[in-house]
């Protein structure tokens, strides 16, 4: 049985549908009406190795604030549920990951807990259309939801595009090493049986 998930997310502002494999080569189909936020779940598929399927219809006439923070809420959501009891996955994820002069590290605990640690300053306010404090938001929903503790650092960095998909990509990293299945854990990796 392979570790997927599917989440439909439908609120006033909102209609998201995502899919997920846990265990694919990270193709991926994005569509949310945010041209910037596809390009990095674009990223963030692809670096991870996960597979995603997601679709948004959302209020982007007023901005693009609620399509961004549901999406995460949502995927987070997924991710939870592909995880299932956590038995036999690595737990533990961390890289650094350079985009020219951007430098952003990035570490995950599959704990159970989930909250989000960024330091991640960005200069500009925009990349295109796109406001650059919306991606601690996709983040914060998505470490939230996903049951993660997620730490975002930028070590380096001034170009703000370069930034953020610096950002993707080293979670994206660390992701993929969290999920990844050990095949030396046969239960779940904690002291206290439990994730």
């Amino acid at each position: 049985m392979g570790r997927t998930a599917e989440v439909a997310r439908k609120t006033g502002e909102t209609d998201i549908q995502i899919w997920i494999d846990l265990d694919g080569t990270g193709t991926s189909e994005i569509s949310t009406g945010v041209g910037f936020f596809d390009h990095m779940l674009t990223a963030l598929s692809r670096h991870s190795l996960i597979d995603m399927k997601i679709k948004v219809a959302g209020d982007t006439w007023v901005d693009d604030h609620h399509t961004v923070e549901d999406t995460g809420i949502a995927l987070g959501q997924a991710l939870a549920q592909a995880l299932g009891d956590k038995r036999g996955i690595r737990r533990f994820g961390s890289v650094a990951v350079p985009l020219d002069e951007a430098l952003v590290m990035a570490a995950v605990d599959i704990s159970g807990r989930g909250e989000l640690f960024w330091d991640v300053p960005i200069g500009p306010d925009k990349v295109g259309t796109f406001d650059t404090e919306l991606a601690q938001e996709f983040f914060t929903g998505f470490a939230r939801q996903a049951g993660i503790t997620l730490h975002l650092h930028e070590v380096a960095g001034s170009n703000a595009h370069h930034i953020i998909e610096a950002t993707f990509k080293a979670c994206a990293r660390a992701l993929r090493a969290a999920v990844e299945s050990d095949p030396r854990v046969s239960g779940i990796p904690s002291t206290k049986g439990t994730l």
